[in-house]
């Protein structure tokens, strides 16, 4: 285990907070209802919204994976850029373009590509490619959808995959990290009744445990299974098919400590 704790919030669908070196990540937060008020009361939260956006005074960082409103939406970025006035924002030039929009200045983002970002002496920022639902480079570089690598300054490892369906590219880019030590991963599946309403599902919960097993994961926590009805999964689903396939990775929905 990590000898300094990373201390961890998961915020519901893929949002994450992590405590560490002293600073303090956010993660694809979701604090709102705003995909309710866009897309019909199907969408209304099943996850209580864990903190006031306008609350928020710590946020160092706030990494964003994608420019959809699960992930990345004006009634939580815009109030939290005002109240963690320091925050930069790391994205891709297509999420970039949609803060810029919202008025959130130019100096505060940190473009992603697929290089490496120091984000401090201790913290080495990598991106990786996302396949949402598939793998889309941008002209400028980098993806249009995409999952972090954090690696600590002692080789200690996380990977949150923000939305991704399994991908030689992608197993190719974290079988480079030789291990990883705690993985977020999806396990909301894509099938032909989500594609018909329009809902873009990630990796099933085998595909997303194989996975876990070909990049060498420690502890897999799965995400974006508990926020909408209308793309859940349920909890005893993972643990059934967790105890039947035996994976070698211990399993974890709400690890306070990493």
């Amino acid at each position: 285990m990590y000898s300094r704790k990373i201390k961890t919030k998961l915020l519901g669908q893929v949002g994450l907070k992590l405590c560490c070196y002293d600073l303090v990540l956010y993660i694809d937060p979701y604090l709102s209802n705003y995909v309710e008020t866009q897309e019909g009361s199907e969408f209304k939260r099943l996850v209580p919204v864990r903190a006031s956006p306008s609350s928020i005074t710590d946020a160092d960082y706030v990494l964003l994976t994608h420019a959809h409103i699960d992930h990345c939406d004006p009634e939580t970025i815009i109030p939290l850029s005002v109240s963690s006035p320091r925050c930069q924002f790391v994205c891709s030039r297509l999420v970039g373009n949609l803060l810029i929009e919202w008025g959130i200045e130019e100096n505060r983002l940190i473009i992603n590509s697929d290089g490496v970002i120091d984000i401090s002496r201790e913290i080495k920022l990598h991106t990786v490619p996302s396949a949402h639902p598939t793998i889309v480079p941008l002209p400028d570089g980098g993806w249009a959808a995409v999952g972090y690598v954090l690696e600590m300054a002692n080789k200690y490892i996380i990977y949150h995959a923000g939305d991704t369906s399994v991908d030689k590219l992608l197993i190719k880019h974290m079988k480079a990290f030789n291990g990883i030590d705690v993985a977020f991963m999806p396990v909301n599946e894509r099938n032909y009744y989500r594609d018909k309403e329009g809902i873009i599902g990630n990796m099933t919960i085998r595909e997303a445990f194989q996975m876990a097993v070909d990049i060498g994961v420690k502890t897999f926590v799965p995400t974006h299974w508990d926020m909408f009805e209308s793309n859940q999964v349920y909890k005893e689903e993972i643990e059934l098919l967790y105890k039947k396939i035996k994976p070698p990775f211990e399993l974890s929905f709400y690890p306070e400590y990493l």
